[in-house]
């Protein structure tokens, strides 16, 4: 059974059959200058920086052919799914959802800003959550299809790490998943929200699960690619 080497002398061992890849909203919105975060004035280096990380990430897992799961956020094009709330609270930041943008309209489904960027696009067989909630599990069926395939182990990349990400986790936890989130494959616009983001999961004894790098992932995939 592979075994990754986690922060503070932690291990995370897994099955791959019943292991999966969760990568959250690497979207235009959120990684294009001309998204939604772009026109908010947000700093996109710290997330663009992943990239890369993230794609040596994906590659080992589809050569060990794990399940892969995308999500993305985003509504309805009428936005009956938006709460106010959260509106205004896109309004306040500069980039209301569902407001014409360089790229489509900001977060509504079928967009091109709503798609996913070019460089981590799902291949064929690899599902696609659209999601209206930060969580990954919230009125999705996320959950049902994990359980239908066996899958009890989630590893969880993407951005940005105290919003969506962690909101998943969380989720993930409440549900009885193990749960290992790769550090340096997930990134927030400030990077002190990402180091808080890490402490909380690492805190109260590894509360929320493990936390590695995705080189160490990579390498117990490594184990795997015979047999997969």
């Amino acid at each position: 059974m592979p075994s990754v080497s986690c922060h503070h002398q932690r291990s995370f061992a897994f099955a791959p059959e019943k292991t999966a890849l969760i990568v959250i909203d690497m979207q235009r919105d959120f990684l294009a200058p001309e998204g939604a975060s772009g026109a908010s004035g947000f700093d996109l280096a710290p997330l663009r920086a992943v990239i890369p990380r993230l794609q040596r990430v994906l590659q080992a897992a589809r050569a060990c052919g794990l399940p892969i799961y995308h999500t993305r956020e985003g509504h309805k094009p009428d936005l009956s799914d938006l709460p106010e709330a959260k509106r205004l609270r896109s309004l306040a930041a500069g980039a209301e959802i569902g407001a014409p943008g360089p790229l489509g309209r900001f977060l509504v489904r079928g967009e091109y800003g709503h798609d996913f960027i070019d460089e981590l696009q799902p291949t064929a067989g690899e599902l696609v959550v659209d999601k209206a909630s930060f969580g990954a599990f919230h009125a999705t069926g996320l959950e049902e299809s994990l359980r239908a395939r066996g899958v009890t182990h989630l590893i969880v990349a993407g951005v940005t790490s105290q919003c969506c990400v962690l909101s998943t986790v969380h989720e993930a936890n409440d549900r009885g998943f193990f749960c290992l989130t790769l550090e340096d494959c997930c990134a927030a616009f400030e990077p002190e929200l990402h180091r808080a983001a890490m402490q909380i999961i690492a805190s109260e004894a590894h509360l929320f699960g493990w936390i590695a790098e995705g080189e160490s992932l990579e390498a117990a995939l490594s184990q795997c690619e015979a047999t997969c």
